[in-house]
């Protein structure tokens, strides 16, 4: 069973950065794609990117891109989202999220992390 942990939100000013961190364990994590989703209060989740297996393919909503970089470090198990430029309309749960196939194509994943806030200060 896969098993996803976020960490690293947190409060930030406009303009801010933040790093999250997603950890996989479970099954092997080079076979799965990762992807990040978010929801903000009274809102629907919503996709913001997602990483290939082996991370040579990467794809951002547009709202994110310029902004938000996915990484993915397959020695560590880990995935990175990092948040630039931060905006108060990026305040929401940030969650970790991973399938086999591209989470792109979907905006579904069969494994979801527990979420991690990320508030951003006017």
């Amino acid at each position: 069973q896969v098993q996803l942990v976020e960490s690293g939100g947190g409060l930030v000013q406009t303009g801010g950065s933040l790093r999250l961190s997603c950890a996989f364990s479970g099954r092997i994590f080079s076979n799965y794609n990762m992807g990040w989703f978010r929801q903000a209060p009274g809102k629907d989740r919503e996709f913001v990117g997602d990483i290939s297996r082996w991370g040579d393919s990467i794809y951002y909503t547009d709202s994110v891109k310029g902004r938000f970089t996915i990484s993915r470090d397959n020695a560590k198990n880990l995935v990175y989202l990092q948040l630039n430029s931060l905006k108060p309309e990026d305040t929401a749960v940030y969650y970790c999220a991973a399938d086999l196939q591209r989470l792109y194509l979907r905006r579904v994943a069969n494994y979801w992390g527990q979420g991690t806030q990320v508030t951003v200060s006017s």
